[in-house]
């Protein structure tokens, strides 16, 4: 019986090392909590009373965010940097028409060179920055942010590989710096009543969820010299997977608590459609010769990835920026009893709504939803809604950015912390992984190592 016993040990032994060397990098990397960080689960900073802001690329969605941080109370706009030098004049001009009480005077402007952001960083030492910059900028710029003292605030997606977002979390941990991804749909009005719904417990508990980007952007390619166009029509003919995750899955995460002390990401299978769309597009608007008909697109039109969490919840990721389609980010959650839908937004729960519906066979849609708003409407929703009006996407980037400095001022924890910024964006490389081993199944970094258990569900912020 020993030398059975013996055996079976070493078999078993044996196993787990090769297991173990086979393990993916991405995986090995969080294997250790090194000795000098911090865990920035619940992390809240010491108060900023007043909030000194740099920016990092303002041709469109940094200088939206620009102009709303600066008419809010107890900012300054310190620096505004871009390739161009007259997108940085042109938001100087912005800030200075928003700001009625003589503030943003001493706005230091950044153009011309590719890394005139670091000088920025190195001379004008911001509380926090901006960052709207291309998707292979965003990692680099939020590491070199932290390095130098400031809280990073990053666009989508975080970054575009799995080392980049370990160096982000590492960074962020050793230098006690909030990084966080601006994902301002957290933020809109159905996303944030379908959280409350949640957190009622209104559909019981959480089965499945789906979340997706589905918004046709063929016309981009038109953006050549600059703009968004010019360099992710390059991602679509190098890569091929779920490129822009974010959107639709953010929600979706924090309804379900994940990394969030409930469930967390535990594995995911992807797969591709072919790709047609951006050559045929190409091919019919742009003579042959052009760049675009020179590239090869390898990025498939629409791609499908499955999520299955810890608990063995489901999570159906889509994305399609080619397709001739209207805009969709899905944004439904399905429960023991009941479900929430979007696109239209519609509702249906086990025993019928009351007043509204007599079983779970009837969506609550339309006019009748107004009954729901007024009953279950995020009170972060009622407080800021006004303020954030004409900020953008029906004002979910104007409370994002009051969030924000609300919470920095306060010395509060943020909304987003850097692991779910983290977790949400690994999607892309993860489902390139698995397209490429033709669907085979990637296992989740665990960004928090194992941390995740002891944090906080997001509270319903009043």
């Amino acid at each position: 019986m020993s030398k059975i016993n013996r055996r079976h040990f070493i078999k078993k032994t044996s196993l787990t090392a090769a297991a173990v060397s086979t393990m993916p990098s991405y995986l090995k990397a969080g294997s250790e909590i090194p000795f000098n960080q911090r865990y920035m689960g619940g992390f809240a900073a010491p108060k900023l009373e007043n909030v000194r802001a740099a920016f990092i690329g303002v041709g469109a969605r940094g200088g939206y965010h620009l102009k709303f941080l600066a008419a809010l109370p107890n900012t300054e706009v310190v620096a505004i940097c871009d390739v161009y030098e007259d997108l940085v004049n042109e938001k100087i001009g912005w800030v200075r028409e928003v700001a009625e009480d003589g503030r943003h005077q001493n706005i230091a402007s950044y153009f011309g060179d590719e890394n005139q952001w670091r000088t920025m960083l190195k001379e004008v030492r911001p509380d926090v920055v901006f960052i709207a910059t291309n998707w292979a900028n965003h990692a680099p710029m939020a590491v070199e942010s932290m390095e130098n003292g400031a809280h990073a605030f990053v666009e989508v997606p975080m970054a575009v590989t799995l080392d980049e977002l370990w160096d982000i979390v590492n960074t962020s941990e050793r230098t006690q710096r909030h990084c966080m991804m601006l994902e301002n749909v957290n933020y809109s009005r159905d996303e944030l009543m379908f959280l409350n719904m949640c957190r009622q417990g209104v559909i019981g508990d959480i089965l499945h969820a789906e979340a997706a980007y589905i918004h046709e952007l063929r016309w981009q390619m038109e953006e050549q010299k600059r703009g968004t166009g010019s360099w992710r029509t390059h991602h679509y003919a190098n890569r091929n997977g779920n490129l822009y995750p974010t959107h639709g899955l953010g929600p979706v995460a924090q309804y379900m608590n994940l990394a969030r002390g409930d469930d967390m990401f535990g594995m995911l299978v992807s797969m591709s459609t072919a790709a047609k769309g951006r050559a045929a597009y190409a091919k019919q608007n742009y003579p042959p010769n052009h760049k675009w008909n020179q590239l090869k697109f390898k990025g498939g039109d629409l791609n499908t990835s499955i999520i299955r969490t810890l608990m063995g919840r489901t999570i159906m990721v889509q994305w399609d920026e080619t397709s001739p389609r209207p805009y969709t980010r899905h944004n439904l959650v399905q429960g023991t009893q009941g479900i929430l839908a979007g696109f239209p937004t519609r509702v249906a729960l086990e025993g019928g709504v009351e007043g509204l519906t007599k079983d779970h066979h009837s969506w609550v849609q339309g006019e009748a939803l107004e009954k729901l708003y007024e009953k279950y409407d995020h009170p972060l929703y009622k407080r800021l809604n006004q303020a954030a009006k004409g900020s953008g996407h029906g004002g979910m980037d104007g409370i994002m950015v009051y969030r924000i400095v609300e919470c920095l001022q306060k010395g509060l924890p943020l909304d987003q912390n850097v692991y779910e910024g983290c977790l949400w964006s690994a999607i892309a490389p993860l489902s390139e992984l698995s397209v490429q081993g033709v669907g085979t199944p990637q296992l989740f970094p665990d960004f928090t190592r194992g941390r995740w258990k002891t944090t906080a569900p997001l509270q319903i912020v009043t």
